[in-house]
């Protein structure tokens, strides 16, 4: 606890009395002066309890009132007047002009000399020292020990509690390893940003202000190359201890990141590396590897991909953990959108349930989608059947099978917002028109009926409930505007898949 000039008061063995200012009793001393100037602001910095003997205070209430508005302007924290000296008791004048500027007086009796209150105030400046460095010592050694336990995600987890800020661990690509708070994505984004084009970090270290707070960036390097950075955001600019375990910190996530392979679990690292193999095109794999995690490389294998992860580093550990604790045979491996998990096919019934108990782990809804069965050397062609069934997927949902979708969803399905809008182009004047009219008296709904009846005139007519020669006339009128000949059967494909283009369009 910080020495306040209450706290001070409290003093038996100084006998201080407060006098004036009581509304400002808790201020925190920082420093004890002594000094006889009859303007002494040069010499302090803020913080101080002023010290005097009242030699130069001045004799009238206006100069006794100046001399105390100079040491408010200077920021000190109170003054402690001697009355066995020069005065007898604290002067009126003294007394009127600390309670007008809300600065705390203290009367110190003559029998206390000014040596014991600086004594007292040091003593107790050293004591808070002592115990802030305890405390630094005490959260140093929780840094560490979480570190042993769990790596990585646990430092930044109790970094974070510590602080009470948010902490994100990116790698040299700007992924996102590990993070804990609640701008955990945006100061992932900001920290990302800044590894390449003209904002790119040159120094090892920098603090940007963002308007809500300040975001400490330290490079994650011991004696090895660059692995990556640490961005701790906090309201405040971090205080010198908390500076201090952001340091910390930095160490021994460099440390973790810079450990060899046999060190920092081999076969784990195995386990990707195989995965890797496996999943290229053609795959790379020796079958005593795949044995060796108790996979069958003659049996039907799937891949699962589960998106929406959040950090890489943590949803790996997670995932393994639900897979390892349902005794499923499996390969993992991560890519920018989330996890690859190599499943036998047999384990397929299980897939939504291991997603659900990898998301109840990360606390997030995921995305996920599942192949159809196949051969090791066909596995790259799963992966990317999974991202599409996955893509498919709304957060939350139950695995997509890439089986139980259409040819309109694979086609479509993954294509963003400018690819759907040109292919969609086909039949912008048909769109326009379908905003003005309703129902089947709208040219998109004609061509719609048109297509879904192989291009007859009287199915579609009937369909609508319009003339044959009313729908001859709509049809030709579509022709126009589309300028293409509805009559060809590749006409009819490419209008067909502008308007389910046109249907998943957000």
């Amino acid at each position: 606890m910080a020495m306040t000039v209450r706290r001070l008061t409290h003093d038996p063995a100084l006998g201080l009395t407060l006098v004036a200012g009581q509304d400002n009793a808790d201020r925190t001393i920082g420093w004890a002066h002594a000094i006889e100037l009859e303007d002494p602001t040069p010499y302090l910095t803020g913080g101080e309890l002023v010290m005097t003997t009242g030699m130069n205070v001045g004799t009238t209430a206006e100069e006794q009132f100046d001399y105390l508005a100079r040491l408010s302007a200077a920021g000190i924290t109170a003054l402690a007047f001697d009355t066995g000296t020069t005065h007898r008791s604290v002067p009126p004048g003294i007394i009127a002009a600390g309670d007008a500027l809300g600065l705390p007086v203290l009367s110190v009796p003559a029998q206390t000399p000014f040596i014991a209150i600086t004594r007292a105030i040091i003593d107790d400046v050293t004591a808070d020292q002592l115990r802030s460095v305890q405390r630094v010592v005490d959260q140093q050694e929780v840094l560490a020990r979480e570190t042993l336990r769990s790596g990585i995600p646990a430092v930044v987890s109790s970094l974070s509690k510590i602080l009470s800020a948010t902490v994100v661990v990116i790698d040299v690509d700007g992924n996102t390893l590990a993070a804990n708070g609640s701008e955990s994505k945006h100061i992932g984004e900001i920290t990302a940003s800044l590894l390449t084009g003209t904002k790119r970090l040159r120094h090892s270290s920098r603090v940007i202000a963002d308007g809500s707070g300040y975001c400490t960036i330290q490079a994650l390097k011991a004696a090895a190359p660059l692995r990556g950075y640490l961005a701790v955001k906090t309201e405040q600019p971090p205080s010198p201890t908390e500076r201090l375990l952001i340091s910390h910190a930095v160490s021994l996530i460099s440390i973790e990141m810079g450990k060899p392979a046999k060190v920092i679990d081999a076969e784990y690292r195995l386990r990707a590396a195989a995965t890797s193999a496996l999943l290229a095109d053609p795959p790379i794999v020796d079958d005593a590897v795949l044995r060796y995690f108790r996979i069958d490389p003659d049996a039907a294998l799937v891949v699962l991909a589960v998106s929406d992860t959040g950090p890489i580093m943590l949803a790996e550990k997670h995932a393994a953990h639900v897979l390892e604790s349902r005794g499923r045979p499996y390969l993992i491996s991560s890519r920018a959108d989330g996890l690859i998990i190599v499943l036998h096919a047999a384990d397929t019934p299980s897939a939504p349930d291991l997603v659900a108990a990898i998301g109840d782990e990360l606390h997030r809804p995921l995305r996920s989608g599942i192949s159809q069965p196949t051969t090791v050397g066909s596995l790259a062609t799963a992966v990317r059947q999974a991202g599409i069934a996955s893509s498919m997927c709304s957060p939350g949902d139950t695995v997509h099978c890439f089986a139980d979708l259409g040819v309109f969803d694979v086609i479509l399905g993954t294509r963003d917002a400018d690819e759907l809008q040109l292919i969609a182009a086909p039949i912008a004047a048909l769109v326009a028109d379908h905003d003005n009219l309703s129902g089947t008296d709208s040219l998109l709904s004609t061509l719609e009926a048109f297509l879904r009846h192989n291009g007859h005139l009287e199915a579609a007519a009937a369909e609508l409930g319009v003339h044959r020669h009313t729908m001859r006339n709509r049809i030709a009128k579509i022709g126009r505007l589309t300028g293409r000949d509805l009559h060809s059967a590749d006409t009819r494909a490419q209008l067909l898949l502008a308007i389910r283009a046109h249907e998943m369009m957000p």
